[in-house]
């Protein structure tokens, strides 16, 4: 057991903390941007009328969510090459990404894109693990 909490110790959460809340910046700043457009432009309402009016407005918030951990995954491996991925990493990471979700959904931006919820889960791990599939060893 003890082995396990010093390697659960020795992974790189400072790291994995810092992508996951570039990711989750990333995601409110266009949430913000659609917001805007939303409240200020003509276009940008009717194009989001339009689109969250069709069938493909349930797909949005999961097409986004595994978009973060696809992302999240892209970023690690872009600034921190030194470390070494594993399973355990990417989970590590999908926790982080998960974490920054749930911030986010104690600020008070209206979420276009992704909030919380099972959907966001299940996006973000398969985002990670598609991502991250030449780390699976």
């Amino acid at each position: 057991m003890s082995n396990f909490l010093r390697r659960l110790k020795l992974l790189p959460w400072r790291e994995m903390l810092q992508i996951a809340a570039l990711v989750n910046s990333i995601v409110i700043g266009l949430e913000l941007f659609l917001t805007w457009g939303f409240t200020h432009s003509r276009a940008i309402r009717n194009i989001l009328t339009l689109l969250y009016g069709s069938p493909l407005g349930l797909l949005i918030p999961f097409a986004t969510a595994v978009g973060m951990g696809a992302l999240a995954v892209y970023f690690l491996e872009y600034w921190h090459q030194q470390y070494l991925l594993n399973k355990i990493n990417l989970w590590v990471l999908a926790l982080c990404v998960l974490l920054g979700l749930v911030l986010k959904s104690f600020l008070p931006v209206l979420s276009f894109l992704v909030s919380l919820s099972e959907a966001a889960l299940i996006g973000v791990t398969i985002g990670v693990f598609w991502k991250g599939r030449p780390y699976w060893r």
